[in-house]
């Protein structure tokens, strides 16, 4: 398929406690990782900053106050990232969500919808995007 001028981060905060969530989240990303390169894993925002981290990256915080958008458009944002050689850092909030300040850094607020989703679930939810998007802009068998 080819990997894409584009690296992918997802991190989120909060443990990651339901096995089957995991399996769901771990093989999208791994499914993700054909097209680019894709890291996922859990940070604690006091030891871990993301913006001194990927000072240049598109930065996509998961907000329920978030711009909702449908699978074609979000493949859009990876299209654009990957045809200007940027990475996309995605971060989903744990339990109390995100801060005010985590808002304020973000580049783009992302809803998954107005629902209220465990942070296991959203996660799996995004990397399947993530990967669907991908699977869209190479029009793979995964869309049909």
């Amino acid at each position: 398929m080819g990997i894409l001028d584009v690296k992918i981060f997802v991190y989120f905060i909060g443990r990651p406690k339901d096995n089957h969530a995991n399996a769901i989240a771990t093989d999208f990303i791994e499914r993700a990782a054909r097209f680019t390169v894709c890291e996922m894993r859990e940070i604690n925002p006091a030891k871990f900053d993301i913006v001194s981290r990927h000072p240049s990256a598109r930065k996509i915080f998961l907000d329920p106050l978030g711009k909702e958008l449908d699978s074609h458009h979000f493949s859009k944002i990876l299209d654009t990232a990957s045809m200007q050689g940027q990475d996309l850092v995605f971060l989903i909030g744990g339990h109390e969500g995100l801060t005010p300040e985590m808002r304020r850094q973000a580049d783009l607020l992302l809803s998954l919808g107005r629902m209220t989703w465990p942070h296991e679930l959203a996660r799996a939810m995004l990397v399947e995007q993530i990967y669907r998007g991908f699977a869209i802009l190479k029009n793979h068998p995964y869309v049909r």
